[in-house]
């Protein structure tokens, strides 16, 4: 061990001098007070786990820009699930790949009640009744332009946009969904869903606001998993946020809340760790962090190349989360997380 010195500095006083005698690193000097005082820790509970679905059967289709994950048919999602719900893994939220031949203008396939989200919440729910379902009423996977609501003219059209959300979040809701997570943007939906789901008796079925999704550059893995990546005319900054603001992001959170919404997501998470800071110690309601696809691949490609240690980096930046007030995060690091915290 370093002995403490008493010798005084080039400036002329000592280090006790300096500091009043109060050496900070004292609890940093062994493994067991490093531990003794550590504020933040991540568990398997903070974790929620994205997949991708596909029609047919026993399919594992890999996604090339975003290594180790795949979309699942609906008996191997599943399986996932059973596995997930093993691993103690608290919730999975589901995105789905869908045939090109069933999108259209107004994305109306979202609202029938065996499509491929539907079904493989009734699937993961026979397999494993005790993980959490959430699922997204958005319907970019189901628009044959790729935006997140109804293109009239060049404009996503909000209102009507909201009436096929609602209907596709009736549909989820009546499958077995536990959280609807709409991540649209459109104004009102939060209030339009809440209201939408107690007239049905779903008034447990709870709602994850994506209340501050931001136009970001770190999507782009994610829209080649769920077939958007090709389509997508324009842009979504009519909708989504400008990543340069902050108290607009502040100004959605308490509009989602006041209209009902549970618990409150940050999307993209990284980029965004002040965001989170301020919406936790604003609203102190359960706060969540998608740790999105262009996140994910980075770290991923960096360790793929040898140049960061690819596990130490997963962790720390879900640990950066955890510090930043998040209640949990949804990554697709999930179930490699889970079995590291295992062993």
């Amino acid at each position: 061990m370093d002995r403490i010195t008493r010798t005084p500095t080039r400036i002329g006083r000592s280090v006790d001098e300096i500091t009043g005698s109060r050496r900070l690193r004292r609890t940093r000097k062994t493994d067991w007070s490093r531990r003794l005082v550590q504020e933040n820790r991540l568990t398997v509970d903070d974790l929620i786990w994205p997949i991708f679905l596909v029609d047919g059967e026993n399919k594992r289709e890999p996604l090339p820009a975003m290594p180790g994950v795949f979309r699942l048919s609906v008996d191997m999602a599943a399986q996932e699930a059973k596995r997930a719900a093993s691993l103690g893994i608290p919730a999975i939220a589901t995105f789905p790949y869908i045939d090109h031949a069933l999108k259209d203008q107004t994305g109306s396939h979202a609202c029938h009640a065996d499509n491929l989200i539907n079904r493989a919440t009734r699937a993961i729910k026979d397999a494993a009744p005790d993980i959490g379902i959430i699922t997204d009423a958005a319907l970019d996977p189901f628009t044959d332009h790729g935006h997140d609501g109804i293109l009239r003219d060049g404009i996503i059209v909000n209102d009507e946009t909201v009436d096929q959300v609602v209907a596709a979040a009736l549909e989820q809701a009546r499958a077995g969904s536990d959280i609807i997570a709409p991540s649209d943007m459109m104004d009102g939906r939060i209030g339009a869903i809440r209201d939408a789901l107690d007239a049905d008796g779903f008034q447990d079925v709870a709602i994850m606001s994506y209340a501050t999704k931001f136009s970001s550059a770190f999507y782009g893995p994610y829209r080649e998993a769920i077939g958007t990546s090709g389509l997508l005319k324009g842009d979504k900054k009519t909708y989504y946020l400008d990543p340069a603001n902050s108290n607009e992001a502040m100004r959605e959170a308490e509009q989602d809340l006041a209209e009902g919404a549970d618990m409150l997501m940050v999307k993209p998470g990284m980029p965004y760790l002040d965001i989170i800071h301020r919406l936790k110690e604003t609203f102190a309601v359960p706060t969540f962090a998608y740790q999105v696809s262009g996140e994910f691949t980075m770290i991923k490609a960096a360790a793929a190349n040898g140049w960061i240690d690819g596990e130490r980096a997963m962790l720390e930046s879900l640990l950066a989360f955890k510090r930043a007030g998040c209640d949990g995060i949804l990554t697709y690091f999930a179930p490699d997380v889970a079995e590291l915290l295992a062993s």
